[in-house]
């Protein structure tokens, strides 16, 4: 198939996009298929609209043509000003056209504008098949104060969380129903940019300060203090349990992309029941925000064994050590094979 695997983009995490998607396109190319990586802001001014086939012909490493994406990244804010004064829209030059003659589009997109539907709204508006989640689905796991209301609509287990919006009164964790320890995130960022954990008054107002400067919503909800897990999905079947153990603190930004800073084990080391117990409340988090295809969700044990699904991730990483890959591995498929499973599960979505 030709395959263009979409990645970069605007957001925080737009480095770990680009590192998703070089290993994407590396694996299907393995697969035999014709893919190549593309930055979905930057685009190819080099796409010959009339010969559009030899575009997936064509094609350097998938490291250099990240590497070339990278040369981009200290601009991209100076790129997105210019292109909305001059209504140019977020599409880079070239991007709709050969995503309308690929036969899928894989979506190796993190954050916002790329994980949160709207992308992939245009795509269905326009009959392009990509790899993931609806855009409603995307849309409501997202959010993460959507994402709340339904976990609680349809008895996920949650933390028990508020949301704060600025230039409004904001009530001290005393007042807030929440108390301390607490935990404070921005309603709909990602790899956990901006998250702090507060354990003071003084920790509090610090993190709200940090927050905001991601976002104008944050969503402040109970710390649960325990064991950290994951649990992929895929086509509506949970995959194997993984734990993830940061070395120090907790699995913040840098812990999620330092090596040798989180121990992850997959399968985890939990008894059985609690395992499978953990798996349903994963499926169901995965129902009650309309997802589909495939999708990660962040889940806490405490010590009582409580379990607690924080939230959901549509476009998961997707590196070979990303924590879906290693959970795929734990059911004997290699990296290669998961992300050809992706696509083969998205495209009978479609």
């Amino acid at each position: 198939m030709n395959i263009v695997v979409l990645a970069g983009g605007t957001s925080t995490e737009r480095e770990i996009s680009l590192v998703s998607g070089t290993q994407v396109t590396k694996a299907l190319r393995e697969k035999g298929h014709q893919a190549r990586l593309l930055d979905v802001f930057i685009g190819d001014e080099n796409i010959n609209e009339k010969d559009l086939p030899a575009w997936f012909e064509g094609g350097d490493d998938p490291e250099k043509e990240a590497d070339h994406y990278r040369t981009f990244s200290p601009d991209i804010e100076k790129i997105r000003q210019e292109r909305k004064e001059k209504r140019e829209g977020f599409f880079g030059p070239g991007v709709m056209s050969v995503c309308r003659a690929a036969d899928t589009v894989f979506m190796a997109l993190h954050g916002a504008n790329g994980e949160d539907g709207k992308i992939q709204a245009a795509f269905e508006l326009l009959d392009v098949p990509y790899t993931g989640c609806s855009h409603l689905g995307s849309a409501l796991a997202m959010d993460k104060e959507q994402s709340k209301i339904l976990f609680r609509y349809h008895k996920v287990p949650t933390p028990h969380g508020i949301i704060v919006r600025a230039g409004k009164p904001v009530k001290s964790p005393s007042e807030n129903g929440v108390g301390l320890p607490c935990v404070v995130k921005p309603c709909c960022g990602g790899s956990s940019v901006g998250v702090t954990i507060a354990r003071t008054e003084e920790e509090y107002d610090k993190a709200l300060a940090e927050g905001f400067r991601y976002e104008k919503n944050l969503v402040v909800e109970q710390f649960v203090e325990g064991r950290e897990f994951s649990v992929g999905v895929v086509d509506g079947e949970a995959y194997p349990v993984i734990e993830i153990a940061p070395v120090q603190g907790f699995y913040d930004y840098h812990n999620k992309y330092s090596a040798g800073s989180t121990v992850e084990t997959c399968p985890a080391d939990l008894p059985d029941e609690v395992a499978a117990r953990m798996q349903k409340i994963a499926v169901q988090a995965y129902r009650s925000l309309s997802l589909n295809s495939y999708g990660r969700m962040d889940i806490m044990m405490d010590k009582d064994l409580n379990i607690y699904c924080l939230e959901a991730n549509t476009l998961p990483g997707m590196t070979p050590t990303s924590l879906l890959p290693q959970e795929a591995a734990a059911l004997g498929m290699s990296f290669a094979d998961l992300c050809e499973r992706l696509v083969e599960v998205s495209l009978n979505r479609q």
